[in-house]
């Protein structure tokens, strides 16, 4: 990828609650065969980080289950990452939520993270920290901070500004997705979660897959999608069901998960095709983007995922991979 790509310009693969590998099958989002360095070697490069306060150490957590890993451990995998010689021009993107925010006030958590980045292995030079969509040459090698947290930015050099990419709104669960400014970036989130039951997983991934298509209208200005794939519900949707389905939904029998059929729709992207399912509306929005069908589909954005092996085995990573390398066009996105 060439440097004066922003990221905004690219697919990057994710995992929702990236250090859940506890409290099967409620909080449980990602497998213990894929801890966070095996994650990063499979090409996961937005990550999201779920931290709890525990004797005055931060720790991850997902709800009010431990995940037996500390944010050290967390930023020491990281900066092994980013400085072994074969992925040292990588970067990773780093999602900071608290889960603790009944019993810890935000502005403590705020200051524990703070102190934890600047005494961590790498130290401050090991993130980027502006509140802007940079361009992947000069996060090479870096940490791209995304902050779901941090109140006024008390304690951090240039408060707000110098904290990473910050969301301004993030509404709980809307189906129906937000947009948030982040500088002239215009940020498209789909983070629907809370779905009512199994039955809702078709309507979950088309929402969650739409957003990865090009604004209908085109703005003149840059765009970002970040769309959550993951999904739960008690007791008729928990992750690992959204995520994998059950029975043999290849037969006939049973019902395909939210990965499954992400799969499918990037085939069916790649390939020009048109589910016979697909209604008036989307087909309209797919005229308008793609014109003719020969016209190669710009799938763009950062996708969070649970249990991100399955269905196939990491056969869904190169699909998302493979993002990077069509609708591209010169002169337009950074692309040389």
């Amino acid at each position: 990828m060439p440097d004066s790509v922003p990221l905004s310009s690219l697919l990057l693969p994710g995992t929702h609650d990236t250090m859940a590998f506890y409290g099967w099958p409620i909080s449980q989002c990602q497998s213990l065969a894929t801890p966070l360095a095996v994650q990063l070697q499979s090409g996961i490069r937005v990550i999201d980080i779920r931290l709890a306060v525990v004797q005055s150490r931060l720790i991850a957590y997902h709800g009010i289950y431990p995940q037996r890993a500390s944010f050290q451990d967390i930023l020491s995998t990281l900066h092994t990452f980013l400085t072994t010689p074969a992925t040292c021009r990588e970067t990773i993107v780093m999602s900071i939520k608290q889960e603790d925010y009944e019993k810890t006030s935000p502005v403590l958590f705020s200051e524990l993270v703070h102190q934890e980045i600047l005494r961590g292995p790498g130290g401050r030079d090991m993130w980027f920290l502006g509140n802007r969509v940079p361009r992947l040459g000069e996060v090479r090698g870096k940490v791209v901070m995304f902050s779901r947290f941090g109140g006024d930015g008390a304690g951090w050099e240039g408060g707000l500004e110098g904290m990473g990419m910050h969301p301004t709104i993030w509404p709980d669960s809307r189906k129906s997705g937000f947009t948030w400014q982040c500088k002239d970036t215009l940020v498209r989130t789909q983070d629907w979660y809370n779905i009512p039951s199994f039955l809702s997983i078709p309507e979950k991934t088309d929402l969650a897959a739409e957003i990865l298509l090009p604004p209908a209208d085109s703005p003149p200005f840059p765009t970002l999608a970040i769309s959550y794939f993951s999904a739960s519900s008690v007791p008729l949707a928990f992750p690992p069901t959204v995520a994998r389905g059950f029975g043999w939904p290849r037969f006939g029998l049973g019902v395909e998960g939210v990965n499954g059929r992400l799969g499918s729709w990037l085939l069916r992207q790649f390939s020009g095709q048109t589910p016979a399912f697909e209604d008036e509306k989307l087909a309209s929005r797919r005229h308008t983007v793609l014109g003719n069908i020969t016209s190669e589909v710009r799938i763009r954005g950062w996708t969070l995922l649970d249990f991100y092996r399955d269905p196939e085995d990491s056969g869904i990573m190169p699909l998302l991979v493979e993002c990077n390398y069509r609708g591209r066009k010169v002169g337009e996105e950074g692309w040389q």
